[in-house]
């Protein structure tokens, strides 16, 4: 049939609407383990501290009778600190596309408030578990907080014998050094893990969590001499742990295994979360900036620091060459 003179189709409509779904689907993860599980605390300076004492160890412990006491040598507690780093993301949106019908949202300011949002908590979860020092910063140089790798300085190992050369100065006159890599990565060992585990115990610490990247992960799952890696969603935990997936039961108590994708892919970290927090001088926040021309602007930010209540319960192995089959 012949179509009459005139007629507007789809075919001659410039600017039709995609037939588009009002759902945009994002597949970058946002999941932020580490954060999600430590404590939240607040800071009340730039310089957040905090002190971390320990019992003396135990020995014997006899009294004679109808003797005088005497006072044992007093030893002060240990103060800690770490800087506040600010983390932030901006969006600038012109007047058109806020008034626009956006295929996908109703409004594009507050998609990309919501996508900056996340955005900003998954650089606080890098921020929080890499090797980074703490930096008071200074003009023109933003402050650094020292993330979790940093502060595990007792109770570590490089992976495997040919690893070598890796250093963590840890804590020292107000500041955390950042680690030193080894020249090599070395091949995961269950030797490794568990010795590990067994520094943490002895050290008075509790550990549960085994922390790691995707590759690490992996490596686990190879190792040989793993009969006891299951998935029995009954293992009784001493907390509640968001996103635990499978658990390796180590001579000195169920741990769960936890990936998290932002760490390095390199390190295993063996912790126990209520040694840690994350002290907020400036919880996150969204600020409407000053209009300068035809558009809307917001920043969004957060204030905070990793707090590391007490090093010697947690520890790490690191310098792990994550390649299967390696």
């Amino acid at each position: 049939m012949t179509v009459p003179t005139n007629t507007v189709t789809e075919h001659s409509v410039i600017g039709t609407r995609e037939d588009l779904a009002d759902v945009i689907y994002n597949i970058a993860p946002t999941d932020t383990p580490f954060m999600n599980n430590v404590a939240r605390t607040s800071a009340s300076q730039v310089f957040h501290e905090w002190q971390t004492d320990t019992l003396d160890a135990a020995a014997a412990n006899r009294a004679i009778e109808g003797d005088d006491p005497t006072a044992k040598t007093f030893s002060a507690s240990t103060r800690l600190g770490n800087y506040c780093q600010i983390s932030e993301k901006t969006v600038i949106v012109s007047g058109t596309s806020i008034s626009s019908d956006q295929a996908g949202r109703a409004n594009e300011l507050s998609y990309q408030v919501a996508r900056r949002g996340k955005e900003l908590k998954r650089d606080m979860e890098f921020a929080l578990t890499q090797n980074q020092a703490s930096s008071a910063g200074g003009a023109g140089t933003a402050r650094s907080l020292a993330s979790l790798e940093s502060w595990l300085a007792t109770n570590k190992t490089s992976a495997g014998s040919s690893a070598s050369g890796a250093t963590t100065p840890g804590y020292s006159s107000g500041t955390v050094a950042a680690p030193t890599d080894a020249s090599t990565n070395g091949t995961l060992e269950k030797t490794d893990i568990d010795a590990v585990i067994r520094s943490c115990w002895d050290n008075g610490g509790e550990p549960n969590i085994l922390m790691c990247n995707s590759g690490t992960r992996e490596r686990i799952s190879e190792l040989s001499g793993i009969s006891t890696l299951q998935t029995d969603a009954n293992v009784n935990q001493k907390t509640s742990i968001i996103g635990s997936v499978d658990f390796y039961k180590s001579n000195f108590g169920v741990m769960t295994v936890q990936p998290n994708r932002f760490q390095r892919d390199a390190t295993l970290f063996v912790l126990d979360y209520e040694m840690f927090a994350v002290a907020f001088l400036r919880d996150i926040q969204m600020f409407e900036l000053s209009k300068t021309g035809d558009n809307e602007k917001r920043q969004m930010l957060a204030e905070y620091t990793l707090v590391s209540r007490n090093e010697l319960g947690s520890g790490k192995i690191t310098d792990i060459d994550s390649t299967l089959g390696s």
